[in-house]
């Protein structure tokens, strides 16, 4: 398990384009027949009362991906605020890994709060500000030296996305055969 698997881990603050980034990573590589599965890893831990955090998401990632490579994957894109500060953890959880290429998306608070206030339009916007202000600056501090910083500010998603792949060289990999 694991031997084969490389891994994109996309981090960055609420705000920044991580799901928008991600699902255009997801078209143009499935646009390239670049065979590979998308995982929005928020949503992993995502319950009511809440679960230790890091637990259950990497339980289920570690479930959700075994699903997947016995079905041949060998490629994942995996976005979650702070998955390039768990790397460790989440490769451990995946059965290990053979490369991963990390990515902290970057924006000016300016930026990322004005895209947070067209997203969220009840009463926690303040909330969700503060902490996309607070984890950016925890993010900036403590990714690891070898993840690749990528701003959004003022950039279409097809050309981050496109920067984005040629980090991770999948472009080479085997095309599926339909």
């Amino acid at each position: 398990m694991g031997e084969h698997t490389e891994v994109l881990f996309l981090g960055g603050r609420s705000g920044v384009g991580k799901t928008s980034v991600g699902h255009e990573i997801h078209a143009q590589l499935a646009s390239g027949r670049v065979r590979h599965a998308l995982i929005d890893g928020d949503y992993l831990g995502m319950a009511y009362p809440a679960p230790d955090a890091l637990g259950i998401a990497e339980s289920n990632l570690g479930l959700i991906w075994a699903n997947y490579e016995r079905h041949g994957y060998t490629h994942l894109v995996y976005s979650q605020t702070v998955s390039v500060l768990h790397s460790s953890e989440l490769r451990e959880a995946m059965g290990g890994t053979r490369q991963a290429v990390g990515v902290l998306l970057t924006s000016t608070d300016e930026t990322a709060c004005a895209r947070l206030s067209q997203r969220e339009n009840g009463s926690e916007l303040a909330i969700h500000i503060k902490r996309s202000t607070s984890i950016a600056r925890r993010l900036e501090d403590e990714s690891p030296g070898w993840v690749h910083r990528v701003s959004t500010d003022n950039r279409s998603l097809q050309s981050i996305a496109s920067e984005i792949i040629e980090l991770t060289n999948w472009t080479e990999v085997r095309r599926v055969s339909w």
